[in-house]
């Protein structure tokens, strides 16, 4: 359920003053390596800077009693460039695939997308709307052509949030590096033909006159 969750929009400066607890979300939404948590928080810190930034933070009420917020999930992406990572190892596996194109060319995908670099939800408030929640707000009113995106190439719960709100398989069983598993990446036409539910809006869940909570 959705009624005690607000969702709020972050700068790059309130986006970096909350890295640590969102690389503990991640933590424990992915239960990844150890060798994948080393050196998260600088990855997000360069990401603050990238061109278009958005990033959006669920937040529930804190069990402590200090008033403030937890974070129950957050998201993040921009718009994807030559000379990022990510974007020239889609671009590049774009061009030379025969299939998966989605019924568009790969420079239709790829030359002016909207990245969604992450998206994770602690266990505990998974199933009850938060991730779909935030995907859509954050693609919400982007000037970009295309969103893209990638994801474990396995028949996941992400993999069918992705799919529920337009997103298709562009390359599948595609790896990153040697040693990770195969991933599909994902490709939508903006904007999305899904509206956003009332209470995913920003501050949706709080009155006007309420402060803005703090994260702890």
């Amino acid at each position: 359920m959705l009624q005690d969750v607000t969702f709020a929009e972050l700068g790059p400066a309130e986006f970096r003053q909350s890295i640590d607890a969102f690389v503990a979300v991640y933590s424990a939404a992915m239960n990844p390596p150890e060798r994948m948590l080393t050196g998260r928080d600088s990855i997000l810190d360069r990401h603050a800077a990238s061109p278009g930034f958005r990033a959006l933070a669920a937040l529930v009420p804190s069990r402590s009693a200090d008033g403030g917020a937890e974070v129950a999930g957050f998201t993040y992406g921009f718009h994807g460039e030559h000379g990022q990572w990510w974007h020239d190892m889609v671009s590049s596996a774009l061009a030379l695939a025969t299939t998966g194109s989605a019924g568009a060319t790969a420079t239709e995908w790829i030359d002016d997308s909207f990245e969604v670099a992450e998206l994770h939800v602690m266990p505990a408030h998974q199933g009850a709307g938060v991730g779909r929640s935030l995907l859509l707000r954050l693609l919400d009113d982007r000037p970009e052509r295309t969103a893209l995106l990638s994801t474990q190439d396995a028949e996941s719960k992400a993999r069918r949030l992705y799919r529920g709100v337009g997103f298709a398989d562009l390359l599948i069983n595609f790896r990153f590096a040697g040693g990770e598993p195969p991933y599909a990446v994902m490709g939508a036409p903006l904007p999305l033909r899904v509206q956003i539910p009332e209470a995913a809006r920003p501050d949706a869940a709080r009155s006007a006159e309420s402060p803005r909570p703090s994260i702890s």
